[in-house]
């Protein structure tokens, strides 16, 4: 515990020993294991580490939201909420599926030319910008910056003065205080968050992608999108394009990521594993794996066909 000089008071330097070496351990084990998995199986073998660390959680997930929405009621209430309950957790997953798989294709036509005798060329491609182009990296970004002054708080334990603005402000960064309906200001922070994700959105996204470079890239090989003409141009139609498919894909996170939040402060639920961010890992990883999973039975389908 702390003590009222904010140091550790509780515990000798051999218990702090002990701790790092068993997280540090730990981790150590979870990283060969996912390295196990993904040499030995279809890859991301770190993510279904994290997978299966998530969907551990959700039988006692769902077994507090049957105590707190469904038990005790008569039957037609029960199955009211019930049917209520698992109608968002599958519109839930679904908007999440689609904001996972949804792209904007930009069509490129490329032109014809000689190559010796041949006329090569000409034939038509697209360029694919994912809606959710950062996945789920702006959410861990917002949610590190939110809590970091909470966090360094802690460590002053009691000499912080809550009643005062700036322990005020530190409640507002506190997720858990949004939606409360006894305390409604404190929701204001839930305004920095959104703007938070929006920001890294498009910070995580002008480091990933590139337009410039892709026109560049796209002009050289004697590519070009109907309409537009190559180089400048190019650049600046993509990059209106993408900062338009980016804001989508923001709000998208904005909208998974508060729901959650949303339900545990009216409801007073406790945070549940498979909403907001656990939500989009999960997806995201299953989808990549099944992915994996068919073109490795596809490899296979074309080795046994080319062997017999």
């Amino acid at each position: 515990g702390f003590g009222r000089q904010g140091l550790l008071t509780d515990y000798n330097a051999w218990s702090i020993i002990v701790a790092i070496v068993t997280m540090t351990t730990g981790s150590a084990l979870l990283m060969w294991i996912g390295e196990q998995i993904t040499d030995k199986g279809v890859g991301n073998g770190i993510s279904i580490v994290l997978l299966f660390n998530i969907l551990s959680s959700v039988p006692s997930d769902f077994r507090n939201l049957y105590y707190k929405f469904v038990f005790g009621q008569d039957i037609p209430m029960a199955a009211l909420r019930l049917v209520a309950v698992a109608a968002v957790i599958v519109a839930m997953v679904v908007f999440v599926i689609v904001l996972n798989d949804a792209e904007r294709r930009i069509p490129v036509q490329y032109s014809k030319k000689m190559v010796g005798r041949k006329l090569v060329g000409g034939q038509a491609s697209s360029i694919p910008l994912k809606v959710n182009t950062a996945g789920v990296m702006p959410v861990i970004f917002a949610s590190s910056i939110m809590s970091f002054p909470v966090v360094i708080a802690q460590f002053f334990g009691s000499r912080i003065n809550y009643d005062s603005i700036g322990g005020h402000i530190l409640l507002m960064l506190n997720s858990s205080n949004w939606f409360k309906p006894e305390r409604p200001v404190y929701s204001i922070g839930m305004v920095v968050y959104i703007a938070l994700i929006i920001v890294f959105a498009y910070f995580y996204t002008s480091i990933t992608f590139n337009p410039l470079e892709v026109a560049n890239n796209m002009k050289k090989s004697g590519g070009f999108i109907p309409g537009i003409r190559p180089g400048k141009p190019t650049s600046d139609y993509l990059n209106s394009i993408l900062n338009y498919v980016v804001f989508i894909g923001a709000c998208g996170l904005t909208i998974v990521c508060i729901i959650p939040i949303m339900v545990s402060g009216l409801f007073n639920v406790s945070r549940l594993s498979f909403g907001g961010t656990s939500l989009i890992i999960i997806v995201s990883v299953v989808l990549e794996t099944i992915k994996a999973i068919e073109s490795q039975m596809l490899v296979r389908y074309y080795k046994g066909f080319l062997n017999d």
